[in-house]
């Protein structure tokens, strides 16, 4: 996949988008290769990879639960939902269950602020969320 791009300029993004398809996330053993093969500073890698937040450094798990911290949705009590979500899965923000079902990850903005405050769960959105819907739309995808 590296060969394909070796020497090109900008070449980075393509690369670690093929990475990401291949192993679900960019862990930095999978950085660090790129990093050589390409010639560029694993820095620069990294900092492309945290940067960007189609990149994920952490393996996903198969229902991906976003939930929206923009401002709409945090002023109507976002942050108390990813609280209960970070509590009820035992993970943080970027994480992955050990089971490999969920994983949870603020996001800044959905687009659907007038379903504020909004989550996704895949492509399924939930809007007008409040903290007691937490563990009903858990169970839908635990069942």
């Amino acid at each position: 996949m590296i060969g394909n791009h070796k020497g090109q300029q900008g070449a980075l993004m393509p690369v670690l988008q093929q990475a990401q398809e291949i192993y679900g996330y960019l862990p930095i053993e999978v950085q660090s290769i790129i990093a050589e093969e390409m010639g560029i500073p694993l820095e620069k890698v990294y900092g492309v990879s945290t940067f960007y937040s189609q990149f994920s450094l952490y393996p996903k798990g198969k229902y991906k639960i976003s939930v929206c911290l923009g401002t709409a949705c945090y002023v109507k009590g976002s942050g108390d939902i990813f609280a209960k979500l970070s509590e009820k899965l035992g993970i943080s923000d970027g994480k992955c269950t050990q089971d490999g079902i969920f994983s949870l990850d603020a996001c800044r903005c959905i687009g659907a602020c007038g379903l504020a405050p909004v989550m996704t769960v895949n492509d399924d959105v939930y809007g007008k969320l409040t903290v007691d819907e937490i563990d009903g739309i858990l169970a839908k995808y635990t069942e």
